[in-house]
């Protein structure tokens, strides 16, 4: 994608998905931390109705390490992998109170020491809560962003690296979100509705196999 297609894609999504936030409920920088953790692989529908009921009483990580790991197990059971998203979630909450005097810590190498927090999810909370310039990749933006070629990348690491060379600074942020909101409804995975595409005219997949 050369750069008058670039920056076409961009203002397109900018319109398209204006005013785009996170699909995951939350109320403060602790809910969207544990939210963003039980998200992985795992719809943001699923963790609403996780945390509808967890959050009802377990708001703080002193409310969650209330909760024994098999009792918080039983919470999470049909976000998937539950067993280590359970033990992370309660080391995380541990390392809070005891490291960072209860608040989930704004330090991108800080929010990475906790467990269950890797790139994505410390980007996450970086640039929805704390209102940092950030570029997550998940799968959507992964996909997304290598289909349209804004990077040309095989792991999500060297994608947000490409990204941030390839989308300015003050966009990061929003940037996220359109490409998230853009794999949801129309560059799906299995099948993709290039045919009502918005950003097809400048999409190197698209024109690579239209010829």
């Amino acid at each position: 994608m050369d750069k008058q297609a670039r920056e076409k894609a961009l203002k397109i999504l900018s319109e398209v998905y204006a005013g785009a936030r996170p699909a995951l409920h939350y109320k403060t920088a602790y809910e969207l931390l544990i939210a963003v953790i039980l998200s992985a692989q795992c719809t943001d529908e699923r963790v609403n109705k996780v945390t509808a009921e967890l959050f009802k009483e377990h708001t703080t990580p002193e409310a969650m390490l209330t909760l024994s790991r098999e009792e918080l197990e039983r919470y999470i059971f049909s976000c998937g992998l539950y067993k280590s998203k359970a033990a992370h979630i309660l080391s995380a909450s541990r390392d809070i109170v005891e490291k960072f005097g209860g608040s989930v810590p704004e330090g991108f190498a800080e929010l990475k020491s906790l467990a269950g927090v890797g790139q994505k999810t410390a980007n996450v909370v970086s640039s929805v809560w704390f209102d940092k310039d950030a570029i997550a990749v998940d799968t959507h933006v992964f996909r997304v962003s290598n289909r349209l070629g804004l990077a040309h990348a095989d792991t999500p690491l060297k994608t947000e690296e490409q990204l941030k060379e390839a989308i300015p600074q003050k966009n990061w942020s929003d940037a996220h979100h359109w490409l998230i909101w853009h794999g949801r409804k129309i560059c799906r995975a299995q099948k993709p509705d290039c045919g009502v595409c918005p950003l097809r005219d400048c999409c190197d997949r698209y024109i690579k196999e239209r010829g």
